[in-house]
């Protein structure tokens, strides 16, 4: 009974583990394709510079296509561990416990293989002044996107201050994207009239603090830890649940039932037994004194009987 009740224990935390890593896999790839749109952003502002090789050496742990299919390939093992706990298959379970070990030991060499600190300083923000004068070309309306997204969605305009695009380009006012409240001439109108309607921070400090980490970044990295963590005790659990489930199928062979003392025979019964066993023994000293017995009558066979006794 005890340990029933610890198999249906054991079976009651995996389907919860395995709940938990549909769910934390799920936020992994969301959080990954929120933060790569941002950092497909980042790098194309920031090519052939050292913000380009610390945003990579950042952010690679978390996009990496590594991570993604082991994410991907969690669920599927997910399903197959919930499967094997809910039929008990011995089989299941440890193509599950294997499963789980192999994804441990890949995230785990993932993430010492691609850590690496970023070597990055406010000075290095300068160069991406060399990215401003090609804004507007027609043969880099790619850069032209990519600078109008950044400063919509970071909020921020130029590198250090507005004034940038006025040093770097030949533009009179900054783009459109810098102003808060955007429509068609929004700069212009802001920057003859209230420069309060331009962005007042420049994109250098602010793709300084996409590169140090954001919020997503820290996100990602809980849930990489949780996940480990989940996993090591999701194996725990497996082994001992195997280990219930394989001992728990060699049953004791039952007992055989020992029958109870006879009881103590009828004195009649037992003179008469010793009576029949006398004259067996007679009968085999001499057939033919058998065949008289036999061919008797049961009062005759009562007299000769009595007077054996008496003998």
């Amino acid at each position: 009974m005890a340990r029933e009740d610890a198999v249906r224990c054991l079976r009651c935390l995996l389907y919860a583990l395995n709940l938990l890593f549909w769910l934390m896999s799920a936020c992994v790839l969301g959080v990954a394709v929120w933060i790569r749109d941002s950092l497909n952003t980042v790098l194309t502002l920031t090519a052939h510079t050292r913000l380009e090789e610390a945003a990579v050496l950042t952010y690679s742990p978390a996009v990496h296509p590594v991570i993604v299919a082991v994410c991907c390939f969690l669920i599927i093992v997910a399903m197959v561990g919930y499967c094997g706990t809910l039929r008990c298959d011995l089989l299941l379970l440890s193509w599950y416990f294997g499963s789980l070990l192999v994804i441990f030991c890949v995230e785990l060499a993932s993430a010492v293989w691609t850590y690496e600190e970023p070597s990055v300083q406010r000075s290095d923000m300068i160069s991406l002044k060399s990215r401003m004068p090609n804004y507007g070309l027609q043969r880099y309306q790619w850069l032209t996107h990519t600078w109008n997204s950044f400063q919509t969605e970071f909020k921020c305009c130029g590198v250090i201050y507005f004034t940038d695009w006025l040093e770097m380009t030949e533009m009179e006012w900054p783009p459109d994207s810098c102003c808060s409240n955007q429509y068609p001439g929004c700069a212009r109108h802001a920057h003859y009239h209230d420069l309060s309607d331009l962005h007042q921070e420049g994109c250098g400090p602010k793709i300084y603090t996409f590169i140090r980490g954001t919020k997503q970044l820290q996100v990602l990295r809980f849930l990489g830890v949780s996940i480990g963590v989940a996993q090591i005790i999701a194996m725990a659990l497996t082994l001992t649940l195997l280990w219930a489930l394989y001992y728990g199928r060699k049953s004791p062979e039952p007992d055989m039932p020992t029958l109870p003392p006879p009881d103590d025979p009828d004195p009649d019964t037992a003179a008469h037994a010793a009576s029949a066993d006398a004259l067996k023994s007679g009968c085999s000293r001499s057939n033919k004194g058998c065949t008289n017995m036999a061919a008797t009558t049961p009062k005759q066979q009562f007299e000769m009987e009595r007077l054996h006794a008496a003998a």
